[in-house]
């Protein structure tokens, strides 16, 4: 297992986490979750329920903790073209709607 793990929301390192993950780990730099369907080696947007285990099962929540036995963390689960997307939309609104100023 690769220890070059990042948050999937914001690419944070995950280092200081031990292995394995727990339900209840968060990334220290955004908080998100990170025992979850995205940050998993068989997570498949593309596949059924968008797991490639069959065994598993089914999660309606793809960004909350689960507990699911076959979680395997992946390293590559960082998009940084989806987190520009995010952060523009973010920018947009805040912009829109007077948001704060100390991003």
């Amino acid at each position: 297992m690769s220890q070059n793990i990042v948050c999937y929301r914001c690419g944070e390192s995950l280092a200081a986490l031990s292995l394995p993950l727990s339900r209840r780990d968060q990334c220290p730099q955004c908080s998100a979750d990170v025992h979850v369907c995205k940050m998993c080696s068989n997570f498949d947007a593309l596949a059924a329920r968008q797991c490639r285990e069959d065994g598993a099962e089914d999660v309606t929540e793809k960004e909350r903790p689960n507990f699911c036995d076959w979680f395997v963390p992946r390293d590559d689960a960082f998009d940084p073209d989806r987190k520009s997307a995010a952060d523009s939309a973010q920018e947009a609104l805040d912009a829109l709607f007077g948001g704060s100023d100390d991003n």
